[in-house]
């Protein structure tokens, strides 16, 4: 195997394992809700994922950098730098909604190059790594059990009056000031969900739905995605049509489509 091989599977170890202990929290009825300053929650599953998900890391990759969405950044001396948002889509997991992802990402030099995101409550996982194609599997069972993944591919929808389209909270549109784009996206799709947050993106990844777009993002949310999302047959960029990961929204769309949206959006 690879360096880059292995340390994508390494992604996968960690969102298993990450995502099995915020499950631990699932519904239950003290989950530790606080507020950030910018109201967004966070629960203790939160925190004691992304804890657990940097001891694995010190043990294995020492040399590596870390930056994590609840404890910030820890250096390293690799050229690798680790992408860790042990909760994706906060919300659904406080409101005991299971569209909620433990995700993980590489850089290589500054570029994304591998990305995990498991699904501890459906039993999900899609998982993706430069040149190495990308991965899902269903019926996923506690971390030490062994996966059986197929390959992921985006869908083959060609016309936007055919395509499904999701986004995460109509209302940030109106936040961003796209009110206007929003409106045109829903006139030209036949099909608009809110299947929200990192679910959005792998459903595009999966081929079971053909648009997501996120007005609100960072960085720790973007970076897993673009490599799943490419590895797929997808393109994955910024509403304004950038390849990168350090915009505060994103697009994914089975490649098709991409061009047409970005003119919607424009």
């Amino acid at each position: 195997m690879t360096e880059l091989a292995d340390r994508l599977q390494l992604a996968v170890r960690i969102v298993r394992e990450a995502g099995a202990h915020a499950l631990s929290y699932y519904q239950a009825q003290d989950i530790g809700l606080q507020f950030k300053p910018d109201r967004s929650p966070v629960t203790r599953a939160d925190k004691e994922a992304e804890e657990l998900a940097r001891r694995i890391l010190d043990a294995e990759c020492p040399a590596d950098a870390i930056l994590g969405e609840e404890y910030g950044e820890q250096g390293g001396s690799s050229g690798y730098r680790w992408l860790l948002d042990p909760v994706d889509g906060t919300e659904s997991f406080t409101r005991g909604v299971p569209l909620f992802g433990s995700m993980a990402a590489l850089e290589r030099e500054g570029e994304p190059v591998a990305g995990a995101i498991c699904f501890p409550a459906l039993g999900e996982i899609v998982y993706a790594a430069q040149g190495e194609g990308a991965w899902w599997a269903t019926n996923v069972g506690p971390p030490s059990a062994p996966l059986a993944p197929r390959r992921a591919r985006v869908s083959s929808v060609a016309e936007l009056g055919e395509a499904l389209f999701c986004a995460t909270g109509f209302d940030n549109f109106v936040r961003i000031g796209k009110a206007d784009a929003l409106e045109r996206m829903l006139a030209a799709v036949r099909l608009a969900r809110g299947w929200s947050d990192c679910y959005g993106h792998c459903l595009v990844a999966t081929g079971r739905a053909d648009i997501m777009i996120d007005p609100l993002m960072n960085i720790w949310d973007n970076a897993p995605l673009a490599p799943i999302v490419e590895e797929a047959g997808g393109r994955f960029t910024s509403i304004g049509g950038a390849r990168t990961i350090r915009e505060p929204n994103a697009l994914s769309t089975n490649g098709l489509l991409h061009d047409a949206v970005l003119a919607l959006l424009a």
